[in-house]
């Protein structure tokens, strides 16, 4: 019965990504055609092409989806009640931890340039805020 709880809780939250997509294509053309009209009357210079590369862009939902697949496998190994799944994921976690530093730091840092974040801030300040 869990499983269907979460495959309810998976479509909605598919079909809500899926009806926000829309939503911003829709803003986005809104957005184009405003832009155009204000180019027309010399009022603005072009600007559209950074706008349409950040259209198609799914770097983000590609390293998303990749940091949730762990999730997805140790919840696997919970609810499946398989010792031997449950082993072998708590052998890969165990070779996961031991991963070189430089490694996981390279990691941070791909991820946080995909989303925009400064990752050398990170370790500049030992991983505390200022």
């Amino acid at each position: 019965m869990a499983w269907f709880g979460l495959a309810k809780m998976a479509l909605q939250a598919g079909s809500h990504i899926y009806k926000k997509r829309q939503e911003t294509k829709m803003a986005m053309a809104d957005a184009q055609h405003m832009h155009a009209v204000r180019m027309s009357k010399g009022e603005e210079a072009y600007q559209g092409k950074l706008l349409e590369a950040r259209q198609n862009d799914y770097k983000d939902e590609i390293v998303l989806a990749i940091l949730t697949v762990p999730i997805l496998v140790l919840a696997y190994g919970v609810w499946s009640n398989d010792p031997g799944a449950m082993e072998k994921i708590n052998i890969f976690f165990e070779h996961f931890s031991n991963l070189p530093k430089w490694f996981t730091n390279l990691w941070i840092l791909v991820v946080a340039s995909v989303f925009g974040i400064k990752g050398t801030q990170i370790f500049r300040n030992g991983g505390k805020k200022k």
